[in-house]
C-alpha cells in the first residue's frame, strides 16, 4: 500500500501520518510507503515515511508526486477559513488552483486510486434549516466556502468521469487543536480551551450563545480513515457527505471545560467582540443531519467533554 498525503506538515497531516505508522496496514493491506508533501519541511515518522517540500500549485510537482501513482491519496493541502477570506487571490490559488492541478495531474495519469478530499461545513450558507440535511444545497456565504465547493464538485466529476475513486467529506470545526493559533476564523473555539488549560487568558470573539458543530482531531483522523476504506459503490454519484460533529453553544463549550478542567480554567476566558469574526461565523450552519454519514460508518465524538478529554490525552499529556 502507497499512500500520498498532501498537506502533511498541517496538524492533521503529521497526526493522520503517526496514525496510519501505528497502524501499518489500510484497506486491509500493509503500509509500504507513506509520502508526505507541503511547502514546508515535514516532520517523518518513521522508515516507511518520505518527506519532500513542494508546492502542488506550481507546473509538474503534482504530476512528480504521482510517480509512481499511489494507492490512496489524502488531499489535506490548503489555505483556511480566514487567510482565504482576507486574501482572496491565495485563497483561490491554492484550494482551487491546487486541487485541480492535483486533479488533473491524477486525470493524465494510470490507475484509479482512493482520494479522500477534506472539505468543509462552510460550503453551506445561510438561510438553512436546522439541522440541515446532507443533500441540502451549497450556497456558501464566505470565500473559502465557496473555494472548497468548487473542489467538491470537481471531486465528484473527475470520479464520474473514472479518472479517480474520490470521497469528500465535510468536517465540522476541529477543536480542540493543539499547538498556536492558525488563522482560521475558527480558531478561537479552540483557543478558549486550549489556552485556559494551560493556564492562560483566552480571548473570545463572539458572543456565548453562538451555536456550532465539532470533532476532535483523533475523530477527525479515524474519519480520513474510514472515507479511505469505505465502499464507494454506497455513495453513488453523491461523493460528499457532511460528517457528525457534536452542536453545543460556546456557553456549552465553557460549561465543559469547567467540568473538565476546572472552574478557573473556565474563569480564564475574556469576552473581547470581534465584529469581523462575528460576522464570519454568522453565516456558518450549526446543526446537521448526519444521518447519511452515520449509516456509512462514521462514528462521531461522544460529548464535548469528550473532546476536550481526548486533547488531554493525545495532545497534552503526550508533551
Amino acid at each position: 500500500m502507497h499512500v500520498l498525503i498532501t498537506g502533511a506538515a498541517g496538524m492533521l497531516g503529521r497526526k493522520l501520518t503517526k496514525r496510519l505508522v501505528e497502524v501499518g496496514t489500510l484497506r486491509g493491506r500493509p503500509i509500504e510507503r507513506i509520502d508526505l508533501v507541503d511547502i514546508v519541511e515535514t516532520p517523518s515518522e518513521g522508515s516507511i515515511c518520505a518527506a519532500r517540500v513542494g508546492d502542488i500549485c506550481e507546473p509538474g510537482v503534482a504530476a512528480e508526486l504521482l510517480r509512481p501513482v499511489p494507492d490512496v491519496i489524502f488531499h489535506l493541502a490548503g489555505v483556511v477559513s480566514g487567510e482565504a477570506e482576507a486574501n482572496f487571490d491565495k485563497g483561490m490559488a491554492v484550494n482551487v488552483g491546487g486541487t485541480r492541478a492535483l486533479f488533473d495531474a491524477l486525470r493524465l495519469a494510470e490507475g484509479t486510486p482512493r482520494v479522500v478530499f477534506t472539505s468543509s461545513i462552510a460550503v453551506f450558507g445561510a438561510p438553512f434549516p436546522d439541522p440541515i440535511p446532507d443533500d441540502f444545497h451549497l450556497t456558501p456565504l464566505t470565500s473559502y466556502g465557496t473555494q472548497k465547493m468548487i473542489a467538491e464538485a470537481l471531486l465528484a466529476d473527475y470520479s464520474r468521469r473514472g479518472f479517480f475513486d474520490g470521497v469528500g467529506i465535510r468536517l465540522p470545526t476541529i477543536s480542540v487543536r493543539p499547538g498556536v493559533p492558525n488563522a482560521a476564523a475558527s480558531g478561537f473555539f479552540s483557543g478558549i480551551i486550549r489556552e485556559p488549560l494551560a493556564g492562560t487568558p483566552a480571548m473570545l470573539p463572539v458572543a456565548r450563545e453562538v451555536r456550532h458543530s465539532h470533532a476532535s482531531p483523533r475523530t477527525a483522523i479515524g474519519y480520513m480513515i474510514h472515507a479511505a476504506e469505505i465502499d464507494s459503490d454506497l455513495l453513488g454519484a453523491r461523493r460528499n457527505l457532511t460528517m457528525p460533529g457534536v452542536s453545543v453553544t460556546v456557553g456549552e463549550q465553557i460549561e465543559a471545560l469547567a467540568r473538565v478542567g476546572g472552574p478557573a480554567a473556565a474563569a480564564l476566558i475574556v469576552e473581547s467582540p470581534d465584529p469581523t469574526i462575528a460576522a464570519i461565523v454568522a453565516g456558518w450552519p450549526e446543526r446537521f443531519d448526519t444521518q447519511r454519514a452515520l449509516e456509512l460508518g462514521f462514528t462521531p465524538d461522544a460529548s464535548y467533554d469528550a473532546v476536550i478529554r481526548a486533547y488531554l490525552d493525545d495532545d497534552v499529556a503526550s508533551d
